[in-house]
């Protein structure tokens, strides 16, 4: 009989060595890819009797492929198990739903590959009701010396090597577990400090002396009135939306270019075609994840809204990277440089973010919970728009150009796009 083959789909090469060296215990063959769509690519000329899929990779995503390989007829019964750092009963519902068998820890041990793969009838169950035989012992059992020094000797050498395979398992487990863990907890701390910097006003101390109570309690009413006017705003803005039959989204400050109302239904055929192309629009802090921060919640807010109004079509979002005179270096980051620097002293021109379509973990579970609650009706799509694509046109390059100048052309420039379809 021919061995079984397992297919490893993981951005992380530690993970992807780790979990190959568990699959070769049981003799199955093992092919990895490091991004989903080399997964498609290899399933186009190859079959696997299973696929340990991760979640968050850099392009498409692992729901994406899973949905993707479950739409083939020629690739929709093979299992596919997930394989992240993921936890809990909704993204375990988001992946069965999706058709996953179930849902692995990347912190894995050989026992769960085991239950795993027993469970698929990958490998033979090798467990039996016979007992097996004792062999009786060739030293003197009344001889204490040498049966405590067969009996050491004996203990010894399996202790010795269950002890190295173990710390080798936990070795890799360790390696992958941190490289996976540091990767995305490095990124999520970076757009927390992003967040506070850009998005909070900073608030005025006392110049001297003890913080008094009444500061306290003057700067916590204030902080309650901003809240309660932004509430009440937003109120009177959803229902102004509702009454009309559309479903807008409603920033909390105004976006560079007046957002095209979101209707209950798709757009017709004979509609004119600037009506089916108009996007909803919003601006993209540098630095800033296109999908974060308010942006995530504007785009959570459509997306019910449509679900709630059983809306049936695509929605395209579509991140456009605007490009920026910056100064620094690869290795220690770039930033946007000084306005009244001149635009010739640039280090660099461009977006560090362009070319990078990472879905962070709360963006996936919002299109899993979207995709499921529709079912599938309302499709969300989301692409990397071309640099060239400007809303307002970079100023002429010459040598009394400022950096300031530049910047805010790519500061409008740099932006997410929402069409409805």
């Amino acid at each position: 009989m021919s061995a079984k083959r397992a297919l490893i789909v993981d951005d992380s090469k530690s993970a992807r060595m780790f979990l190959s060296r568990i699959l070769e215990k049981y003799e199955l063959d093992v092919d990895t890819t490091e991004t989903a769509e080399l997964a498609i690519d290899y399933l186009g000329h190859h079959r696997p009797d299973v696929i340990f899929m991760d979640h968050l990779m850099p392009g498409m995503d692992g729901f994406q492929a899973l949905q993707a390989i479950k739409n083939n007829p020629h690739t929709a019964t093979i299992p596919i198990m997930m394989y992240t750092s993921q936890e809990g009963e909704l993204y375990l519902g988001q992946a069965r739903a999706l058709g996953a068998v179930g849902v692995l820890p990347k912190q894995i041990k050989q026992a769960d590959v085991s239950k795993v793969l027993y469970q698929l009838h990958l490998v033979p169950d090798r467990r039996t009701s016979v007992q097996s035989s004792f062999r009786p012992l060739t030293v003197d059992p009344l001889d204490d010396t040498a049966a405590a020094a067969a009996t050491t000797g004996t203990h010894a050498a399996i202790t010795d090597a269950a002890l190295r395979a173990e710390l080798a398992e936990l070795r890799h487990g360790l390696m992958a577990h941190i490289d996976n863990q540091f990767e995305r907890l490095g990124a999520d701390l970076r757009a927390l400090v992003r967040d506070a910097v850009i998005h909070e006003a900073p608030v005025p101390l006392p110049s001297a002396g003890p913080r008094s109570w009444g500061w306290v309690v003057a700067m916590l009413a204030l902080a309650a009135a901003i809240a309660t006017t932004l509430l009440w705003q937003h109120e009177l803005n959803l229902q102004r939306a509702s009454a009309v039959g559309t479903a807008a989204l409603v920033p909390a400050q105004p976006p560079l270019r007046t957002a095209a109302p979101v209707r209950a239904n798709p757009p017709t055929a004979g509609a004119p075609a600037a009506a089916r192309a108009e996007p909803i629009i919003e601006p993209v802090p540098y630095g800033e994840d296109p999908l974060g921060g308010v942006r995530f919640e504007k785009v959570s807010q459509l997306l019910y809204r449509l679900a709630a109004e059983k809306y049936s079509g695509v929605v395209d979002i579509k991140s456009f990277p605007g490009r920026f005179c910056l100064v620094g270096n690869a290795a220690d980051g770039y930033s946007p440089a000084p306005d009244e620097m001149l635009f010739t002293k640039c280090d660099a021109v461009g977006n560090p973010r362009e070319g990078a379509q990472r879905v962070s973990l709360p963006v996936a579970n919002l299109l899993g919970e979207i995709r499921h609650t529709t079912r599938g009706a309302l499709d969300v799509q989301l692409t990397a728009g071309d640099a060239a694509a400007t809303t307002v046109p970079y100023p002429q390059v010459s040598p009394d150009l400022t950096a300031g100048a530049w910047n805010r052309a790519g500061s409008t420039n740099n932006r997410i796009e929402i069409r409805l379809r």
